[in-house]
């Protein structure tokens, strides 16, 4: 098989791929697989003040003054500009929740086409004013031993500020959380956001766990297109976020769209392919 047969069946198998991972992953969402459920509306008492208010398109303020991990100076806008960016909001002594939002952030980011540090960035910021940048640099390398991939020491910073700082970008991201003297540790919410490389807030996601399909689309998302591939584009087409879920579903219609097409032109070649096949063939039969 020359060259040009090979790469018209390569787009064949890849047309048929794409068209196979729409049916797949809609057959995961009608069959609930994976879903997250949505932050409860009614909060037990004492836990008022805690939660998500999602401010989505807001600005984050860029002029806000931290220390990162190695308590150098810093300002929010330092990392933005290039590069889409994932948000979550912890503090580095919780006894519990915020290294599970760590932990499964960073298993949802090792399985990830896309490479921290090239196509994204990731801010781990403390709402904690009391901690250190030595606290920080302590998480920092916890964590980019378990991400375990080149580069990722450049894309995943951890900050440390001010009480002002926190509270100026805390109420920007609409993180709501409150300290509790009597256990000396914060009631706090699980989540991250997905930020545009200008900034905006593009998306949430709760709990403590983070599907990767959900973090490479809301990636791509918001990029603009300016990160991923081809199949990224087309799930885009076929998926759409959910604010109030947190996830992406399958708009159902546009799934069979796809795959209709995709058949469509799969056969299409195949016949065409087998057309001149069958031609060659006859034509060196005759030449013989």
């Amino acid at each position: 098989m020359n060259s040009l047969k090979l790469r018209k069946v390569l787009v064949i198998a890849s047309l048929v791929l794409i068209c196979a991972w729409c049916m797949t992953a809609l057959g995961q969402d009608m069959m609930g697989g994976g879903a997250q459920s949505p932050p409860a509306n009614v909060r037990p008492p004492g836990l008022q003040n805690v939660g998500i208010q999602q401010n989505l398109n807001q600005q984050i303020p860029l002029g806000l003054a931290f220390h990162d991990e190695s308590g150098k100076p810093v300002t929010l806008g330092e990392y933005f500009g290039k590069r889409p960016v994932i948000l979550n909001l912890v503090y580095y002594n919780c006894p519990m929740l915020c290294g599970e939002v760590l932990a499964g952030l960073t298993s949802g980011l090792k399985v990830l086409p896309l490479t921290m540090g090239r196509d994204f960035d990731v801010l781990t910021v403390s709402f904690d004013p009391r901690e250190t940048p030595a606290m920080a640099a302590e998480k920092k390398k916890v964590y980019l031993q378990r991400y375990r991939r080149p580069g990722g020491e450049q894309g995943w910073h951890f900050l440390t500020g001010s009480a002002e700082s926190i509270t100026a970008l805390t109420r920007a991201a609409g993180w709501q959380y409150q300290y509790d003297s009597k256990s000396g540790q914060f009631a706090h919410t699980t989540a991250i956001a997905v930020l545009t490389p200008q900034g905006k807030i593009s998306q949430y996601y709760y709990g403590v766990e983070y599907a990767p399909r959900d973090l490479r689309l809301g990636l791509v998302q918001a990029s603009s297109g300016q990160i991923g591939t081809l199949i990224d584009q087309v799930l885009l087409y076929c998926y759409h976020y959910d604010p109030s879920s947190g996830k992406y579903s399958a708009i159902i219609s546009r799934v069979l769209r796809v795959a209709a097409l995709v058949t469509m032109l799969a056969l299409g070649s195949f016949l065409f392919i087998m057309f001149r096949l069958g031609s060659s063939n006859h034509n060196l039969g005759r030449a013989a």
